[in-house]
């Protein structure tokens, strides 16, 4: 699954340093060009991206429904390998139809990709750690290879995909929706490394058959049946708003326009010269990458996901207000400068600033609640919902960002920085605690009798009480009640 999210990161965060090397402009006839088209075949190339990848968050839930994540996975790495393996073919003669047509179909691949990979991390992890488990053209003279390079590498994560998704589990979850429970009870034996009569298991099978239970009783397993339920049900409507409310919030970051166009903004803070351009686009490529890896391993299921989403926009709109009134002041537009003075260089630190507060709060963690929040029945299509939505607001920053740039000049960061921190009341008010908390219980924190800020100690708590009850009958009984018994437990785990 690490593949997965290395194709989304790596295709989303080269194009915009490849397309402005000389030599991808001397070969595409670029450089002669006005600003104004060369904004325009910039933007074209990187939003055509989000295009395909808005498509394929959609289409991923047919194919997820009916085949399964793993066999859905397979078929999106290899549409995206497809797509790689068209951009590797174009050059100056073939114009830059073949870069556009391979865009779109590795976005087709990671929209497919970004839509499944959370849902199968959240279905076969346990609770305690489910939110866990989700530099080479500087040495180069300008050539061919130089720009050719960068698209060549997407098809090493694809590739890693492919062949790891031949190696993993179906998910459990799915497979006893499919009512193929044997398969589904050895899955997940093998994935949490117990027999099927241990204590935890028996808890874990009960709690999946409760839910599917309820699902089959109140909406129903079919296709169609999770449409018909979102339009009824206010409280699974409720939770697609806040969904995709996420992924605008993560957009109005700015995140975006740093992936697509960090020449560009590094320019506009006095960087020059193309080489330094793209190294300290490297610096960011490099911070993000540490920190994503503290995320992973020490925050997202510490901290939990309110307190990183609240903090990192606090922490991040102080950085893009610092960077803005910097520009504004320096004005290197009417004062350009061949050296980068003391107050680029503070600009430069807050930008990696605000990389440090980003990464580990708004760049992974929607992803992971957006996985969380549903249950069974609407889980798959409210991925794909969340994840063509992400990519709806990402082809839309993509698109217009060259524009804003020319047209608003600083008053880009202090536009994203408002938006930053209009995004904490959106966060105090409205997004509830998750970490910890089963997938078949995620009900309960939605119910909206109490304030999202409290809702997860009391449900945590009430959890821990059933949870103690039923281990305690279980053992009581010397591990010999039965499945029925189980099934009533998981049941009343749903619909307290």
């Amino acid at each position: 699954m690490a593949s997965a999210a290395i194709m989304i990161g790596y295709d989303s965060a080269f194009i915009g340093t490849t397309i402005a090397l000389d030599s991808f402009r001397d070969e595409f006839g670029l450089t002669d060009v006005s600003t104004e088209k060369k904004n325009l075949l910039s933007a074209n190339i990187v939003s055509c991206y989000q295009a395909g990848a808005f498509f394929g968050a959609f289409f991923a839930y047919p194919f997820s429904h009916f085949y399964g994540r793993k066999v859905g996975l397979q078929i999106f790495s290899t549409v995206f390998i497809v797509g790689a393996g068209l951009m590797c073919g174009a050059n100056g003669d073939r114009g830059l139809g073949l870069i556009y047509g391979g865009r779109v179909l590795a976005g087709i691949g990671v929209g497919g990709a970004s839509n499944l990979s959370p849902i199968y991390v959240s279905e076969i992890s346990p609770p305690a750690i489910r939110g866990r488990l989700y530099g080479l053209t500087e040495t180069m003279a300008p050539s061919h290879k130089q720009w050719l390079i960068p698209f060549a590498v997407q098809l090493i994560p694809a590739g890693l995909l492919l062949f790891g998704s031949f190696l993993v589990r179906e998910s459990p979850r799915w497979l006893f929706s499919r009512s193929n429970r044997e398969q589904g009870l050895r899955n997940l034996c093998w994935l949490r490394q117990l027999d099927s009569q241990d204590i935890y298991m028996m808890e874990e099978v009960a709690s999946i058959d409760a839910a599917l239970e309820y699902q089959r009783s109140t909406i129903g397993l079919g296709f169609w049946q999770p449409f018909r339920a979102v339009l009824r049900d206010k409280k699974i409507l409720y939770r697609f708003f806040i969904g995709g409310a996420l992924f605008f919030w993560q957009n109005a970051s700015g995140i975006n326009a740093v992936n697509y166009y960090s020449p560009t903004i590094f320019k506009s803070i006095g960087v020059q010269g193309t080489n330094t351009s793209l190294l300290t686009t490297g610096i960011f490529g490099v911070i993000k990458t540490v920190v994503t890896i503290v995320w992973l391993l020490f925050l997202v299921d510490k901290l939990g996901r309110r307190n990183l989403l609240f903090y990192g926009a606090v922490g991040g709109s102080i950085a893009m207000w610092y960077i803005g009134a910097y520009i504004k002041i320096a004005d290197l537009t009417h004062h350009p400068s061949d050296k980068l003075g003391n107050g680029g260089i503070s600009a430069m630190a807050f930008f990696y600033i605000w990389t440090i507060f980003y990464t580990p709060t708004w760049n992974g963690t929607p992803w992971v609640y957006n996985s969380e929040i549903f249950d069974q029945s609407v889980r798959t299509l409210a991925q794909a919902f969340a994840a063509a939505n992400n990519w709806l607001w990402n082809f839309l920053v993509a698109r217009f960002t060259p524009q804003m740039f020319s047209t608003m000049g600083y008053g880009v960061y202090f536009f994203f920085a408002s938006l930053m921190l209009l995004s904490t009341i959106f966060v105090y008010f409205c997004l509830p605690e998750t970490k910890g908390v089963p997938l078949e219980s995620m009900d309960r924190l939605f119910a909206r009798e109490l304030p999202a800020r409290k809702v997860h100690q009391i449900v945590f708590e009430e959890l821990r009480r059933d949870e103690e009850e039923f281990r305690g009958n279980a053992e009581g009984a010397g591990l010999s009640a039965s499945k029925e018994e189980y099934a009533e437990k998981g049941a009343h785990f749903e619909s307290v």
